[in-house]
């Protein structure tokens, strides 16, 4: 089935700590929604950008920058990244996969000892809002463990106690467009989760018996 797209697209992020399956997940939607029809692209934040990158080579090194530096960074990532990359693929139709959005803001520097309200007003000031966002909800220690498993190093931001918060943090989120998707299954128990709710918010593209099948 081949869809036209002559409207605009779809933002979509999927949210998490680390280890929680975002790029797998991300990876099979994007496979179904091609099949269906649909262009994507996936990206993520923070960026490979200069400012993306400060952030990410301070916390590599074990080291965090200053609040207030690492909120501006983050911020001038995201302009940038819905400036050149966000809006326009979604002007042209195309649905947007994101691992990480300013859902991440607001767990990450929440936890941090920031106002998660305020984080989120900053962003909504230029970010457009997500069409849907999923949380990937794992317990802290097994996505610990599966970094573990992978070789992962930890980085900054990936202490359990801290982790702890940030998870407090995603599941007191109340947003008519998050989907909590508990994700302690195998992967495609997992995606059938995510591309039923995908299904149910768009019923004109996807039908039932379209989901079901993991194609």
């Amino acid at each position: 089935m081949t869809v036209p797209l002559s409207t605009r697209g779809k933002l979509l992020v999927f949210e998490g700590i680390d280890g929680s399956g975002k790029s797998t997940q991300i990876n099979l939607l994007a496979d179904y929604l091609n099949a269906h029809g649909i262009r994507t692209l996936c990206s993520f934040e923070p960026t490979r950008g200069p400012w993306g990158m400060k952030v990410r080579q301070a916390a590599a090194g074990n080291e965090r920058l200053d609040i207030e530096e690492e909120i501006s960074c983050l911020l001038q990532d995201r302009r940038e990244h819905v400036h050149n990359v966000i809006e326009p693929a979604l002007e042209q139709g195309t649905w947007v996969l994101l691992d990480r959005y300013y859902l991440s803001m607001m767990a990450y520097q929440g936890a941090s000892g920031c106002n998660v309200e305020e984080i989120r007003e900053m962003n909504e000031e230029f970010a457009p809002v997500p069409d849907l966002a999923f949380w990937l909800d794992i317990p802290v220690e097994t996505a610990l463990l599966r970094m573990a498993e992978r070789g992962l190093a930890r980085d900054a931001f990936e202490e359990a106690s801290f982790l702890e918060h940030c998870y407090r943090i995603y599941a007191s989120m109340d947003m008519p467009w998050l989907v909590r998707i508990p994700a302690l299954g195998d992967a495609l128990q997992t995606q059938q989760q995510i591309r039923q709710a995908v299904a149910e918010e768009y019923p004109q593209i996807f039908s039932r018996a379209n989901t079901a099948a993991l194609a």
